[in-house]
């Protein structure tokens, strides 16, 4: 369908010349001899672009263009015979996409009118985008780790500090990242992604700083890296503790600095840079064992935010859970719900692979669970326990449903630590090592639970 090309001008034969233009161009040309008439035109037609003239008796074009902008989305194209910079100028604050002067070129006009349904095509599609996009999930829970864990990324997110954000795997450190950026004033740039673990060594350099066309074989072209792409908004370096030294190094030149040179280049390229750094490694034990740069932890290490685990927040299980089962449903597999003894199974698992372990296991049940209403055996079997042990284990946690949270969680943790010390005949380190949870850990629990063996 040919695009449709509203001309607003009160002179004939303006009007009559761009008509001949337009439809020798293949456009559809529509005419209006004055404001008036081009605004009352665009309450019945809808039309992709707009040439406007400024001087017209009654309803000049500036304030044609005021009511177009306020009322319509479509890129206008000022025209006049007595233009000046001022009133070009003007007619570009308000909104206008292009400004021509008469007497009118016919390549230039042209150009115009491309180069603005260009654009404008070019904006719709971002919009679309935009609004098809689902919203970047928020941090879910309400345990006292995780509402600290909002405050100190609220505090944190509004300022250009740098953040060091660690926790094991599947606790959600990108999600982090994602909600600090989201909250930052850097938000209307999108956060540029580099999985620092995935990059191989020799290939560092071009995905960090770019290249230059014939920089090495196969640089057909020339390329921006993610430091280029991130000027202006955040940088997120996820698995920062799997880069090597020799990356680390040339990494650590560029975050002091801000400035670099892309292979194959001479021109040095300044960025203004927000670093948000993740990791599941213990970076102290890292620099000791030589492994990891004292100075580059140290630039990292402004503001250092810690993920729990999920066996520290096993309160915010049935929010997740509720979460994820909105999230399936949305993708098509089907409405599903948990049993009371089903969820409380969950809550009394060690989730050794955090809140990505539990996704996994919601989404295997929601898949292969046959009935609307998801089990304890259904559970028992998705986490590879033996049948006693889910006939068992429900029964058991049923006798805490009449209690206050606080205090079916503790008799709980007595309950699940006894057992699970009594079944390694009391030593610890392979409890804790069972169970995921550090022996120190343990040892802090054992004593504040009052736990003694029989």
């Amino acid at each position: 369908m040919s695009k449709k090309i509203l001309i607003i001008d009160d002179e004939d034969s303006i009007r009559d010349s761009l008509s001949g233009i337009l439809a020798d161009e293949g456009f559809t040309p529509l005419t209006a001899s004055s404001g008036e008439d081009g605004l009352a035109l665009l309450e019945q037609e809808e039309v992709d672009l707009i040439l406007l003239d400024i001087w017209m008796p009654g309803m000049d074009g500036i304030e044609a263009l005021q009511r177009i902008i306020a009322q319509h989305d479509v890129p206008v194209i000022m025209i006049s015979g007595h233009g000046t910079i001022e009133t070009a100028v003007q007619a570009t604050r308000i909104g206008a996409f292009d400004f021509i002067e008469k007497p009118l070129s016919y390549d230039k006009i042209i150009l115009a009118i491309n180069k603005g349904l260009h654009v404008a095509h070019l904006e719709r599609e971002n919009r679309l985008l935009r609004e098809s996009t689902p919203h970047k999930p928020d941090i879910t829970g309400n345990s006292p780790v995780i509402s600290l864990l909002r405050e100190e990324i609220q505090r944190v997110a509004p300022t250009d500090a740098w953040v060091l954000i660690r926790g094991g795997h599947g606790t959600g450190k990108e999600l982090v990242a994602q909600t600090i950026h989201r909250l930052s004033k850097r938000s209307s740039r999108p956060m540029i992604e580099v999985n620092c673990a995935a990059i191989p060594e020799d290939l560092i350099e071009s995905e960090l700083f770019g290249h230059e066309k014939g920089a090495f074989t196969g640089a057909t072209s020339s390329r921006q890296g993610k430091f280029d792409q991130a000027d202006g908004s955040t940088l997120f370096l996820d698995e920062i503790g799997d880069m090597s030294l020799k990356s680390q190094a040339k990494v650590l030149r560029i975050l002091q600095e801000q400035k670099f040179e892309r292979v194959g280049g001479s021109r040095t390229i300044h960025v203004n840079v927000r670093v948000l750094a993740a990791t599941n490694k213990n970076l102290e034990e890292e620099i000791e064992s030589g492994n990891f740069r004292a100075d580059l932890f140290y630039r990292l290490n402004v503001v250092p935010i810690q993920v729990p685990d999920l066996r520290e927040r096993l309160e915010d299980i049935p929010l997740l859970v509720k979460d994820f089962l909105r999230q399936f449903r949305n993708k098509g597999l089907g409405e599903k719900t948990f049993s009371d003894r089903a969820m409380a199974m969950l809550m009394g698992h060690s989730w050794p692979g955090n809140v990505r372990e539990l996704r996994n296991v919601v989404e295997r049940l929601v898949i292969m669970s046959p009935a609307a209403t998801i089990g304890a055996e259904d559970v028992a079997r998705s986490l590879g326990m033996a049948p006693d042990e889910a006939a068992a284990g429900p029964a058991i946690r049923g006798e805490y449903l009449h209690l206050p949270f606080k205090e079916a969680r503790k008799q709980f943790e007595y309950d699940y630590l006894k057992a699970m010390l009594q079944a390694h005949n009391g030593n610890v380190s392979q409890t804790a090592e069972q169970i995921g949870m550090e022996r120190s850990h343990l040892h802090k629990k054992v004593k504040a639970l009052g736990i003694v063996l029989d």
